[in-house]
């Protein structure tokens, strides 16, 4: 039987990864999927030739849309990241007729819904396991492994920069800016990190993992997101005293009234699997109805990890060629007609606990007026931490976790607790999941 020709677009870091990956495993690939698979036609603006063995045989343009419209090409894989013209070069891979394997997780978070239509309509596949956790098989093993599950809530570190970062904070007392210039001289962190450190880069991943979990539409810009640069090496010490460490995690819950969508900041029981992941690795934590909870943890980013994901996706198509378009997998893991319309719910109705971090007047009486404050709310306190204030300060920093209780409630105690003449300046809340798997 013939090969199957590729039509590649970016011969970047994954790019280059998955070139190689495809050059170096060519027997195993071929064995696993029953069919050679030859890259035919590449595009890119630059690359290296020494890092890439073998690719003098390959036609390379600058002209992605030559590639994409490759009569010999059956798959394009599309490596070039952002949102334009990766939507219009994927869209007409589509209209050509083409199976479309992409590692672009912006794309798919914001138009995926497009993109899945149009390959429906046309009768295509399009693979996306390397969008999320990079060499991590979430997708798969969410939308097959536990396809005889109701997945109740899952969580996830799914951006390494922001692990690296709290990472250091927590094990060298280190400043959240000083690691993040770490972070950047290492390639870690780009220029502009702030899809890494604000966590929108978090909130693509969660949308797709969502949509894939709980049958509903991507809807990117319904996730709550909120960064870690306030994050104080203090709050990740503070936490520690308390048994919990700080992690950005990405967040979905199902829930009688709606679907959590939330990115932010959390403390977490230090005990728990997922608070000893560190470092720039990634792992998803999945709590299913049939199965329990499982692990899922790996090499969230980086060229052979993110082109394991790609090439496995590529085997995929490859393997399906044949198959009858109404049995293939589905794109988001239900049948297009099946999705549901669950509403997602606003932050402030989502019910979690709470960590408080505030600077108050070092005097009697100012924690009273503070849990006063709380009880006023119905806000239950689980600790209070009081520390001694600095040499010749008469501020002191007092730490407060709560039980949980809905956003919408915390905030109106936090506007009345800051308005207090003897609060100073914004009090600082990192939101706080036990992650209880019983």
């Amino acid at each position: 039987m013939n090969p199957v020709n590729v039509g590649l677009l970016g011969l970047g870091t994954v790019g280059g990864g998955t070139f190689r990956v495809l050059n170096r495993n060519a027997g195993e690939i071929t064995r696993r999927a029953g069919r050679g698979i030859r890259i035919c036609h590449a595009a890119a603006r630059a690359y290296d030739p020494a890092a890439l063995p073998g690719i003098a045989a390959i036609p390379v343009t600058d002209d992605p849309f030559a590639v994409v419209d490759n009569p010999d090409a059956e798959i394009i894989v599309e490596l070039i990241g952002g949102y334009e013209p990766a939507r219009e070069l994927v869209l007409r891979a589509i209209a050509n007729g083409k199976h479309v394997v992409t590692a672009n997780k912006a794309l798919i978070a914001r138009h995926g819904n497009e993109i899945f239509a149009a390959a429906q309509e046309q009768g295509v596949m399009v693979a996306f396991e390397a969008a999320v956790a990079g060499g991590i098989p979430i997708i798969k093993a969410i939308r097959e492994g536990l396809a005889a599950n109701k997945i109740e809530w899952l969580t996830g570190i799914i951006n390494g920069t922001g692990n690296f970062i709290l990472t250091e904070m927590r094990d060298k007392g280190r400043d959240f800016a000083e690691v993040l210039k770490e972070a950047q001289q290492r390639g870690y962190a780009e220029a502009d990190p702030t899809f890494d450190i604000e966590g929108i880069d978090a909130a693509h991943k969660l949308t797709i993992l969502a949509s894939i979990a709980f049958g509903i539409p991507l809807q990117f810009d319904k996730v709550y997101t909120e960064g870690i640069s306030r994050i104080t090496r203090d709050d990740v010490g503070y936490a520690a005293e308390f048994g919990y460490r700080i992690k950005h995690l990405g967040f979905a819950r199902r829930t009688g009234d709606g679907i959590e969508l939330r990115v932010h900041p959390t403390l977490i029981p230090e005990r728990r699997l997922i608070a000893n992941v560190d470092g720039v690795m990634n792992a998803v934590l999945v709590y299913a109805d049939a199965v329990g909870p499982t692990l899922y943890y790996g090499a969230g980013a980086g060229s052979e990890p993110t082109a394991s994901a790609v090439v496995a996706d590529i085997i995929d198509v490859v393997r399906t060629l044949t198959a009858d378009p109404e049995n293939r997998v589905p794109h988001l893991a239900f049948q297009p007609d099946a999705l549901s319309n669950m509403p997602i719910l606003a932050m402030e109705e989502v019910v979690t606990a709470y960590y408080l971090r505030l600077l108050a007047t070092d005097k009697p009486g100012v924690l009273a007026e503070v849990t006063r404050i709380l009880g006023e709310l119905d806000i239950s306190i689980e600790a209070i931490l009081q520390k001694e204030p600095l040499p010749g300060a008469i501020e002191v920093p007092i730490i407060i976790l709560t039980h949980a209780i809905r956003e919408r409630q915390m905030n109106a105690a936090i506007r009345q607790i800051e308005a207090l003449a003897t609060i100073h300046g914004r009090i600082t809340r990192i939101r706080l999941e036990h992650l209880n798997c019983d």
